[in-house]
Parts: structure tokens; sequence; C-alpha cells
């Protein structure tokens, strides 16, 4: 089953947002990203101090199957990227939510934040899609 933690918001580019702190936020990929795509071989990921605007191109993902930009959720400054992922994609495949986050960032404008979804209106809006890929993601695992 596809875990969508309660403790954070959603974009419907598939990305998690976590407050840290105040004004600092963790963006990862959702676990419906990683089951969707199958295997990540690849990711670019933005420098540290680098500023985007929502909507914006800040990275991407290489799967066995495509390239996928990432697009962020919310504007802001990058204040850490996390160098697991960019050593060994498995951690993407493995923990999207916890030791797989992509990018701490100090947030400018939380206002953005009320434009994400809430971890049910996500699984909402996207249950039919999740219902169809898992039952084709564990016949993949079976053979």
């Amino acid at each position: 089953m596809i875990k969508i933690p309660d403790d954070r918001m959603f974009s419907e580019n598939h990305l998690w947002v976590k407050k840290d702190k105040k004004k600092i936020v963790k963006i990862g990929i959702t676990d419906y990203f990683h089951l969707k795509n199958l295997e990540i071989i690849d990711i670019d990921l933005p420098e540290e101090e680098e500023e985007f605007e929502k909507d914006e191109i800040f990275g991407s993902i290489e799967t066995i199957e495509e390239v996928f930009d990432l697009v962020m959720p919310i504007s802001g400054k990058v204040i850490a990227v996390n160098e697991k992922v960019l050593e060994n994609t498995d951690v993407l495949n493995e923990d999207p939510y916890d030791e797989g986050w992509l990018l701490k960032v100090q947030i400018s404008n939380p206002s953005e934040l009320e434009d994400l979804l809430p971890p049910e209106d996500y699984e909402a809006k996207y249950f039919e899609e999740i219902e169809e890929i898992l039952p084709e993601k564990l016949m993949e695992e079976e053979e």
C-alpha cells in the first residue's frame, strides 16, 4: 500500500512538504511518484543558496523509463541538499519520506503552503490512479 503521511502537505507534482522549523521545510518525492515511475536511477538537485519561485523547475529525476522535472512546490532558498540521495538513489526507492528527503528550503512566502494539498485531498485526488498502479506494481515485483 502507498504511504501518505499525515504530517505533511502535497503538491500535484507528487512532492511532499513538511515543516521542519518556523520558516524551514523539507521537500521530497511521494511514495506514489516512486511506485508510478519505477526505479529511480539518477537525480539532479540544485546547490545550497539557490533561490526558486513556486512552480519553477529545480531539478530532475531519472527513472529506468524517462526523466522527470522536479517542480518547486513553494518559493524559497535552498539551505540544505540531501547528499545521501545524490550518492545513492536507492534511498529514494526505499524511504522517500524520511531518509530520502531532497531539500531543506527557507520559505519566502508562507501563504503558499495553503496552496498545497492536505494528505486526505492528495489521496482522494489520486486514489483511482493509485488503485490502478498497485496491482501492476505487485505483479512486476513478483516476476
